[in-house]
């Protein structure tokens, strides 16, 4: 027999909330963040676990990390990562690790979406 959706640990995606997010600067436009897993869900060593959708021309200003890494998983588009102010192509396929201590950015400089899964975990 099927289990109920009601005893499962899992969410449909249309039971999930995306938050539209202005950027400030260095940032520019706006991002979409779709959060995966719940506050409690997410437990005591991860901070972030997202879908992230940047339209084009739209940017995440570098920042720094302090007490915990950061990971980027594109799923699709493409950009230009920086990394500690290395600026790297990146598309659909990469993963990006900022490391604790350490900064990064990312921008959207594709004609369509820019989307990644970005999971932030504390140290």
């Amino acid at each position: 027999s099927l289990t109920k959706k009601e005893d499962l640990p899992l969410t449909k995606a249309t039971e999930r909330t995306t938050l539209d997010v202005p950027l400030q600067a260095p940032g520019k436009g706006h991002l979409l963040k779709e959060g995966l897993l719940t506050e409690k869900e997410l437990g005591q060593h991860c901070r972030m676990f997202s879908r992230v959708t940047l339209e084009p021309g739209s940017a995440l200003g570098y920042h720094e990390h302090h007490g915990e890494t950061e990971t980027y998983y594109l799923l699709e588009g493409k950009g230009v990562y920086n990394d500690d102010g290395s600026l790297i192509p990146v598309e659909a396929g990469d993963v990006t690790f900022c490391e604790d201590g350490h900064g990064h950015g990312v921008e959207n400089t594709g004609d369509t979406d820019l989307v990644f899964i970005a999971l932030i975990l504390k140290n």
